[in-house]
């Protein structure tokens, strides 16, 4: 099985800008939603469902097909786009996020859509589950990799780091860990609220085999994951982005955790996406 796209970096950075007008777009009509956190992720959901998952379009519950979890499931905005250019998703229903009897709600709900794998929103819970993912990959030999996407402030729940033991020590070498470093959570700078740092020796401790990325950049997200090996090791990777990416007045501004665009915001936004 392999990707149903494989694009290139220069590929997945036009799909990328056109998710992030989605996704203002979208936040807009339902004026709500979580801004900064949806722009953020974006190069990194766009570089797995262009390039780096392995699944079928017209099967979503292949067995061997890849798994994806987004354990931070407050950046479902970001997600829903990036199903909808992947074709995976219908992009009228975009218009319907947030509101009544919805099949868009505000965190992933696994029976609202076939492309979801797990109900997640409360923080903490995804890598725990993918690591049960990988290891019934593991001892059903079927193959596949497990993906999960957490949040850097997610990493001060105690979950996460009772997941990370139990993936080193079962050697988990297909669960591929992806931390949105974006630095920033809720109201603040995470280094404010409860300090990560040093994240890197944190994760070596816990018996993580970790590299860093650019997650705001394709070409990097791509060439660290494809550059890993099944060496019985779980992996890290520790993307570092910009909070609210690509939007040069709402990048690293923590109001934008939760806020939403003005029309007139929007139109800016827009413009800047399209130069």
């Amino acid at each position: 099985m392999k990707n149903p796209f494989e694009y290139d970096s220069k590929r997945i950075e036009e799909e990328v800008s056109e998710i992030r007008k989605m996704v203002l777009k979208m936040n807009y009509g339902a004026g709500q939603g979580h801004t900064g956190a949806d722009l953020s992720e974006t190069d990194i959901l766009a570089s797995l469902y262009f390039r780096l998952l392995r699944y079928t379009k017209d099967n979503p519950a292949d067995p061997k097909r890849d798994r994806f979890i987004l354990s931070k499931g407050h950046g479902v905005g970001g997600f829903y786009c990036t199903l909808a250019q992947a074709g995976l998703l219908r992009k009228d229903l975009l218009d319907t996020f947030l509101k009544f009897d919805t099949h868009l709600p505000g965190h992933p709900v696994k029976q609202k859509s076939e492309y979801i794998e797990i109900n997640t929103g409360a923080l903490g819970h995804g890598l725990a589950i993918g690591v049960g993912l990988s290891l019934a990959a593991k001892r059903q030999n079927l193959g596949y990799k497990v993906y999960v996407l957490t949040g850097d402030g997610e990493l001060q729940e105690g979950s996460n780091w009772e997941a990370a033991m139990t993936a080193s020590h079962q050697k988990l070498d297909n669960l591929i860990w992806i931390i949105d470093r974006n630095s920033l959570q809720l109201a603040d700078f995470t280094e404010k609220i409860n300090a990560l740092e040093p994240l890197d020796e944190k994760l070596a401790a816990f018996g993580m085999d970790f590299r860093e990325a650019d997650g705001n950049d394709p070409e990097s997200i791509i060439t660290t994951i494809e550059s890993l090996d099944g060496n019985g090791m779980p992996k890290a990777i520790i993307a570092k982005t910009t909070k609210g990416c690509g939007v040069s007045f709402i990048e690293n501004q923590p109001v934008w955790h939760h806020k939403v665009p003005t029309y007139e915001e929007l139109l800016k936004a827009i413009e800047e996406l399209s130069c």
